[in-house]
């Protein structure tokens, strides 16, 4: 029963953002979830840097980081991201 209650308790990942009596997201919510987003970001823009700095002469393993660098755009545009050129 304990262990229900905790696991109840703790946060969820995917949670919305929680709202206070005015129906406004709670800005502490919002921030943190804006940080979150931006490393995310940026763990991914570096992913994407190395892959396109690899020089590879198997075509196994350029295949493979032509998957990969489509991977990583895909999860980039879904958080608004654009090439920046």
């Amino acid at each position: 029963m304990e262990e229900q209650q905790t696991q109840a308790a703790a946060p969820k990942p995917n949670q919305p953002t929680q709202t206070n009596r005015t129906n406004q997201p709670d800005p502490a919510s919002v921030h943190a979830a804006d940080a979150g987003r931006k490393r995310q970001r940026q763990a991914l823009e570096l992913q994407r840097e190395r892959i396109l700095s690899e020089r590879t002469s198997s075509p196994h393993r350029r295949t493979a980081l032509t998957n990969a660098l489509a991977d990583i755009e895909e999860k980039l545009a879904e958080l608004g991201w654009s090439i920046h050129l």
